[in-house]
């Protein structure tokens, strides 16, 4: 079994500018045993925090979804943020975390691409009916927060490193291991947090211009250009062409009534050939 070491990944992530990273065997949920911690002693957890599970029982997703893996073979971290950008710009902030995901897969040789929002994707090959040309290999997951620190958000990213077929939370679902890619866990999240502290970095120096990354993003990007229907969370839909990001890393979808900003949502996009892309 791939075990995590908090003594080798302190080590390994001497370099990098992070605050407190903490190792836990098990826990329901990194986010929500993070965002717990940063409430209950905030100083004690500073800007850049890393929570790391070797083992999370209750992932969390979008609108309240759940999912588990077994133990040792999926990557689980959260990350708390503090930064100092107008908090409109912050919707880039989930968008960084997954392009942080997509180069470090990528520079393992995986072709990892980018569904807006939180998505990270491997292509299927071949396409399969029911879930289209890619297979999810990686969710993050942005939550704000308010405290007497001030506003944070905390971030959360699973990965799918090793399970086996019968071992996925979802059938639209890879893993790197199905993918050809052998690479352990402690490894791949060294890798994702210098990627992904070298991005906040840089957007933070921009005070929160997304420009300055839209181009990175948007080059991995299958959502920009496809025609997309994008369910709302408080219900309602938007349907047309996803054309760009706004300077919050909103999506941007060109409808019959005009475009749309939408901040958040699930997307499906609608592509010709195999399933629906989803």
């Amino acid at each position: 079994m791939d075990h995590l070491d908090a003594a080798a990944l302190r080590a390994a992530l001497a370099g990098v500018p992070l605050g407190r990273v903490e190792l836990v065997d098990e826990v329901g949920s990194t986010s929500t045993a993070l965002i717990d911690a940063a409430a209950a002693d905030p100083g004690a957890w500073p800007d850049r925090s890393v929570l790391v599970a070797e083992h999370q029982q209750a992932g969390r997703g979008r609108a309240g979804r759940t999912w588990t893996t077994p133990r040792g073979v999926a990557l689980t971290a959260s990350v708390l943020l503090r930064p100092e950008v107008d908090p409109a710009r912050w919707g880039w902030v989930p968008l960084l975390a997954g392009l942080a995901v997509a180069r470090a897969v990528r520079g393992l040789g995986a072709p990892a691409v980018l569904k807006w929002p939180n998505d990270v994707l491997l292509p299927a090959d071949p396409p399969e009916p029911g879930w289209g040309r890619y297979r999810k290999l990686a969710g993050v997951l942005a939550e704000l927060r308010s405290g007497p620190e001030g506003p944070s958000v905390v971030v959360g990213v699973g990965v799918n490193v090793a399970q086996r077929w019968d071992q996925l939370p979802v059938p639209s679902a890879t893993s790197l291991a199905l993918a050809g890619v052998e690479v352990s866990r402690q490894d791949l999240l060294v890798a994702l947090l210098a990627r992904w502290v070298e991005l906040d970095a840089a957007w933070r120096s921009s005070g929160g211009d997304g420009a300055m990354l839209a181009d990175a993003w948007l080059a991995l990007s299958v959502t920009i250009g496809q025609h997309v229907v994008v369910d709302l969370p408080g219900g309602g839909r938007v349907e047309g062409a996803a054309v760009g990001l706004d300077t919050g890393g909103a999506l941007l979808v060109r409808g019959t009534d005009g475009t749309t900003a939408v901040h958040a949502g699930d997307v499906r996009v609608r592509v010709s050939g195999a399933g629906s892309g989803d």
